[in-house]
C-alpha cells in the first residue's frame, strides 16, 4: 500500500510541475491526432463546421476556445459455429456500436477522449450486469513535442493487438489470446515520451499507473497496477501511424519495422484477468509479460504476438469451494497478409494459448487456424470481412471435456466515420 501511495504521489507532482512550468502560447499547433485537418489549415475551420470521411464531423469554435470531433462506427456480424457432434449454432448481433467525441479545450495543448458502447457485448453486460457503457474518458496535457501526460480511464499501452481500435483490423475480431491475456481498459495516470535518434531510429516510452481493475469498478482498491512499455522503430516512423492498424494499407515504400515490449505488475487484483473477467473469491498478484513485432513493406504485413502471466496463488476458492482462477499460461499468435492493388486483402493467423501449472486442470490447450478476406471499400472505416477458423481443443491430465475440433465461420460489415 505504501508503495502504491508513493509512486502515485510521485506522478502527480511530476504531472503538476510539468503543467505549471510550460507556457500555454497562442501558437502552439493542435496536439490531436484526428484533428489533423486544423494542423493543416486551421483559418479555414474558425468559422464553419467542417466534414471530413474518415476524420468524422468536426467543430471548431470562432475563437479558437474548443474544437470537437465526433465519430460512430458499427459492427453488423454473422457468426456460425460448426461443433463436433453438435449441431450449427448461428449468431446474428450488432458486435459494436461506438460513439467517440475528441478535441480540445481552452487550448490545443489540453485535449480529451470520450467513447461510448450501446451494445450488450460491448458494455460487458454478461460479468458486470450493467449498463457499462463508458469505454473512454481521458483528458491530456501536451508537456512538449515528445511528452504527453493524461489522466483518466483508457487503454493500457499493452500488446499491440488491444491497442489497436477494433475498427483497424484485418480479421473480423482480435486473436483469443488477446481475448484471455491482454491488460485491456483501466483508470489510472499514463505517460507517453517519443523521441528520433539518428538515421530514422525512433523509440516510444509509455507507462501507466492505475487501478488495476478495469472499467468503472466501483470498489476501493489497497493495490495499484503498473505498466511500462517501449517500442522500437530503427527504420523510421510508418505512414500515417501504419503501426496502429493492421494490414499495409499505406503500400510503405521502404521496409517498416516496429519491437514492442510490456510489462504489467497488478497487485491485489481482484478479477480473473486482472481489468477483465469476473470477481475472484480472494484477491491475488499477477504480472504479465508480452512482446510484439510488426513489419509491413509494400502491401505485406507479417505481426506475431507473444503474451506471458504468471500468478503464484492463481487459484481460489469461496466456502462451497467452487473455483475462479487467474489464467497462467502462454499465448502465441502470429498472422499474415498481402493487400492487392484493388484493395483486396487476404490474411493467414495461428493462435494457440497453452494454460501452465494448476490451471490446466481447468483450461484446455487451444488453437486456431483462421483464413481471413477483406475487401476495403473506404480502408478501414468501410469494409467487408470474412474469416474462417480451425479450432483444436486439447485436454490435459483427467480434464473430463474430450479433445474435439471446431470451426467458426465470420462475416461482418463494418461502417463508420
Amino acid at each position: 500500500m505504501i508503495r502504491s501511495l508513493l509512486s502515485l504521489q510521485l506522478f502527480v507532482l511530476c504531472f503538476i510541475f510539468s503543467w505549471t512550468c510550460q507556457p500555454l502560447k497562442a501558437q502552439d499547433t493542435l496536439s490531436s491526432d484526428s484533428l489533423q485537418a486544423m494542423i493543416d489549415a486551421p483559418t479555414q475551420f474558425t468559422q464553419v463546421p467542417y466534414f471530413t470521411f474518415g476524420k468524422g464531423l468536426g467543430l471548431i469554435s470562432p475563437d479558437s476556445v474548443f474544437a470537437l470531433n465526433i465519430r460512430f462506427r458499427i459492427q453488423n456480424r454473422a457468426v456460425f459455429n460448426f461443433n463436433d457432434g453438435d449441431p450449427a449454432n448461428i449468431e446474428g448481433k450488432v458486435r459494436r456500436l461506438r460513439l467517440r467525441f475528441d478535441g480540445f479545450v481552452y487550448h490545443p495543448r489540453v485535449t480529451y477522449v470520450i467513447q461510448l458502447s450501446f451494445t450488450p457485448e460491448d458494455m460487458d453486460w454478461e460479468r458486470t450486469q450493467f449498463p457499462n457503457i463508458l469505454r473512454d474518458a481521458m483528458i491530456f496535457y501536451k508537456v512538449n513535442k515528445n511528452l504527453t501526460l493524461g489522466l483518466g480511464q483508457t487503454k493500457l499501452p499493452g500488446n499491440r493487438q488491444r491497442v489497436n481500435s477494433s475498427g483497424d483490423l484485418q480479421f473480423v475480431d482480435r486473436s483469443i489470446v488477446n481475448a484471455t491475456l491482454n491488460v485491456d481498459r483501466d483508470f489510472g495516470i499514463q505517460a507517453k515520451y517519443a523521441r528520433q535518434l539518428k538515421n530514422k531510429f525512433h523509440y516510444v516510452l509509455l507507462g501507466a499507473i492505475s487501478t488495476g481493475k478495469g472499467r468503472n469498478f466501483f470498489q476501493e482498491v489497497s493495490e495499484l497496477s503498473y505498466t511500462g512499455r517501449i517500442e522500437l522503430l530503427p527504420f523510421g516512423l510508418f505512414e500515417a501511424f501504419g503501426d496502429y492498424f493492421e494490414g499495409d494499407l499505406m503500400r510503405e515504400k521502404t521496409p517498416k519495422l516496429s519491437i514492442g515490449m510490456t510489462l504489467n505488475q497488478n497487485y491485489n487484483t481482484l478479477r480473473t484477468g486482472g481489468q477483465i473477467g469476473v470477481l475472484l473469491y480472494q484477491p491475488t498478484d499477477m504480472t504479465t509479460y508480452m512482446s510484439d513485432w510488426l513489419f509491413k513493406y509494400r502491401g505485406f504485413a507479417f505481426a506475431s504476438e507473444f503474451l506471458y502471466r504468471t500468478s503464484e496463488n492463481p487459484l481460489t476458492f469461496n466456502d462451497e469451494n467452487d473455483v475462479r482462477y487467474v489464467y497462467n499460461g502462454l499465448g502465441q499468435n502470429f498472422q499474415a497478409s498481402y493487400l492487392l492493388p484493388n484493395d483486396l486483402e487476404f490474411a493467414g493467423r495461428y493462435t494457440r494459448l497453452n494454460p501452465r501449472g494448476q490451471v490446466r486442470l481447468y483450461e484446455p490447450d487451444l488453437q486456431h487456424i483462421t483464413v481471413g478476406l477483406t475487401r476495403y471499400l473506404r480502408g478501414h472505416r468501410l469494409k467487408l470481412q470474412s474469416d474462417f477458423t480451425y479450432e483444436l481443443l486439447g485436454t490435459y491430465g483427467e480434464r473430463p471435456n474430450p479433445a474435439r475440433n471446431n470451426f467458426i465461420w465470420r462475416f461482418q460489415v463494418e461502417l463508420g466515420i
